[in-house]
């Protein structure tokens, strides 16, 4: 394979990943919670003698089985062919990997693969202009993930600390699940809170984490409910300033005629231009008969440019 069908071969490649790229940053969360997932399959066999931390770990795996059935039901419905996706996408993988079957779940990592094999197609600088692009679905996919997180560690670690405290009220896996919930939303009912001092620390600091999520998620909230839609305000913007552009120019037009042979001729010069340049590049091509072929399309499009223009200076008033 010469290097020309190897361009061709990663062009290919590339594009398809980007035809099955949802978003980076949703891909990334897909992949971050496969990659948990599968760190849970190994606590669960660590803690198999402690039921609390086992319901713990069980209830977050549920938590995980309903976002991946999501993902799996998101994907067949955008997927340019549902069957291509199912049989050679491994589709068929996410749909056994998001079934509540422990002997299933080690089924994530063909998910953790497909988005670590996208990723690696677009490569880090496209992944990256596109995180920064798109900063409000990256901070919610941030903050998604700093939720699971600490619903999740958080429970463990104050179970582990608070259960069998002198006076501690904290004992079962619900119990510390409540207490997480309600803390990380800033809710604090205190029917559940830390006797220890190393419990009381873990909360202070869940507190901080749960202010800045939902202190941030409901800014994302009212931004896309209450602003203004990004596209619609372009497009109007786009259109004022286009149709303001067009009266100035008619106003121009009709005050000085002579221009309109200058502007076509400056547009015409520039076309040749761009088309020469083209050509030239197109010659240093190491394939002689698609330089050629290459060469051709650009003069059809300048022959018709030139048209273009005739037919245009014809129509303008004198």
């Amino acid at each position: 394979m010469d290097r020309t069908e190897r361009k061709q071969a990663r062009a290919e490649r590339r594009t398809q990943a980007r035809a099955e790229l949802k978003d980076p940053a949703y891909e990334i969360f897909i992949g971050v919670l496969s990659l948990l997932s599968i760190v849970n399959i190994v606590l669960v066999y660590a803690f198999h003698d402690d039921p609390s931390m086992q319901t713990v770990l069980q209830v977050m795996n549920a938590l995980f089985s309903l976002i991946f059935l999501g993902d799996f039901i998101y994907r067949m419905i955008t997927a340019e062919k549902a069957s291509r996706y199912f049989f050679r996408m491994w589709g068929w993988a996410d749909l056994l990997a998001s079934l509540p079957l422990p002997q299933l779940k080690i089924l994530r990592i063909f998910r953790l693969l497909r988005v670590y094999r996208l990723l690696r197609e677009l490569g880090p600088r496209t992944v990256w202009r596109l995180l920064v692009r798109d900063r409000a679905d990256s901070a919610l996919m941030v903050l998604l993930l700093m939720g699971v997180f600490v619903l999740q560690f958080g429970s463990l670690v104050v179970l582990a600390v608070e259960k069998g405290a002198d006076g501690a009220n904290i004992e079962s896996a619900s119990d510390a699940l409540w207490y997480t919930i309600v803390t990380i939303s800033t809710v604090g009912y205190g029917d559940q809170y830390p006797v220890t001092d190393v419990g009381r620390l873990i909360g202070a600091v869940i507190i901080v984490v749960g202010v800045g999520i939902f202190g941030t998620f409901t800014g994302y909230l009212a931004n896309v409910f209450l602003g203004p839609r990004k596209d619609d305000g372009d497009d109007a913007d786009t259109g004022d300033a286009a149709q303001a552009a067009d009266d100035t120019d008619a106003d121009d037009d009709r005050a000085h005629p002579a221009r309109h042979g200058v502007a076509a001729g400056a547009v015409s010069g520039a076309v040749a231009r761009g088309v020469q340049e083209a050509a030239d590049a197109a010659g240093d091509d190491d394939d002689p008969e698609a330089s050629a072929a290459r060469e051709a399309r650009l003069r059809e499009l300048l022959a018709q440019s030139e048209r273009t223009l005739a037919e245009m200076r014809e129509l303008l008033p004198r």
